[in-house]
């Protein structure tokens, strides 16, 4: 059974990712949901991915769903660490410099 993580840290994680990261949030929709991304909001996470709404270029909105990199987590720690595994790998996919985290 997938892991569901307590409404507060869901609420926690949504409101820093789309208040702080929100072009990290871009560019994970980019590197990852085969769309021409221009911007994306994080929705929702469990204990295998995240869920992004994500607008593509000509404004038309679309839901995706991004398995974490590591596998599937359990513990709050964990969310942080594959979040910003997927901000890497973003980078590396789409050939952008990642900032120090």
């Amino acid at each position: 059974m997938t892991h569901q993580f307590p409404d507060d840290v869901v609420a926690a994680v949504l409101t820093h990712m789309n208040s702080d990261h929100r072009d990290d949030n871009t560019l994970i929709a980019r590197a990852f949901a085969d769309a021409d991304s221009q911007g994306a909001t994080m929705t929702g996470f469990d204990g295998v991915g995240g869920d992004w709404d994500v607008i593509d270029e000509s404004g038309t909105a679309s839901s995706v769903r991004i398995a974490w990199p590591g596998g599937a987590i359990s513990e709050r720690s964990a969310v942080r660490r594959e979040i910003v595994a997927l901000y890497s790998a973003a980078c590396d996919k789409l050939g952008v410099a990642a900032r120090p985290h």
